[in-house]
């Protein structure tokens, strides 16, 4: 774990002025946080990354050219050790959602405190992910309904969840059929009929599917 008060190097991608002249005045005060860039757009940011890469990104969802959501998951990519922590007054849970599913970090209002932006800095760059206890809430609400509807449309039976829950202890066939007691030809039938139910060509991608749309959650 590093410590907090270690240096920690941050950039700011916000096209409003008026957002990072306070973030840069805010952040005088705290000596172990130094600004290092600042960016207007996702071109801009794109660029300067190659040359400069920080500790913690603030990173705003709405910008000129690409947006905070669709910078995420080429920055994580590109940048495996970079934490971005979302910084912006757009709040719809579909797009904090996705934004910490593809990687970042965190997420802040723009009228969020100073005592509460430094601790999420801090909170990011020691490894964690950092949410106010009322947008965690409603994130977690979200994603209920979104396990939901995904269940709702797939419509699993208790004994395709059962064939699930196996495979994803990796299982064998023939070790699902003594367990669930039912024939081989059967599993490989419940097998065949879910991947062609959840869209998928192979096992790995059912497996991946699965764990991704929480459908045995």
């Amino acid at each position: 774990m590093k410590s907090p008060k270690e240096l920690i190097r941050i950039s700011i991608a916000d096209d409003h002025p008026v957002v990072l002249n306070g973030i840069k005045d805010m952040l005088l005060q705290y000596p172990h946080i130094r600004l290092e860039q600042t960016y207007a757009d996702g071109e801009s940011l794109l660029e300067g990354l190659k040359h400069n890469c920080p500790d913690v990104l603030l990173l705003d969802i709405q910008m000129p050219g690409k947006s905070g959501d669709e910078l995420v998951p080429v920055l994580t990519k590109t940048y495996p050790r970079l934490r971005i922590l979302i910084l912006s007054n757009f709040n719809q849970m579909i797009y904090i959602h996705n934004m910490l599913s593809n990687g970042a970090a965190g997420y802040l209002s723009k009228n969020t405190d100073e005592k509460a932006i430094v601790e999420a800095i801090e909170t990011v760059y020691r490894g964690g992910e950092y949410l106010k206890p009322d947008v965690r809430q409603k994130l977690d609400e979200f994603r209920k309904q979104i396990r939901w509807k995904t269940s709702t449309k797939y419509g699993l039976t208790p004994r395709e969840k059962d064939i699930l829950r196996l495979m994803l202890k990796e299982y064998s066939n023939p070790e699902i059929a003594e367990e669930l007691c039912i024939s081989l030809r059967t599993v490989e039938n419940y097998r065949f009929n879910l991947a062609t139910k959840l869209e998928v060509k192979n096992t790995i991608g059912l497996v991946k599917k699965v764990i991704e749309l929480g459908l045995l959650d």
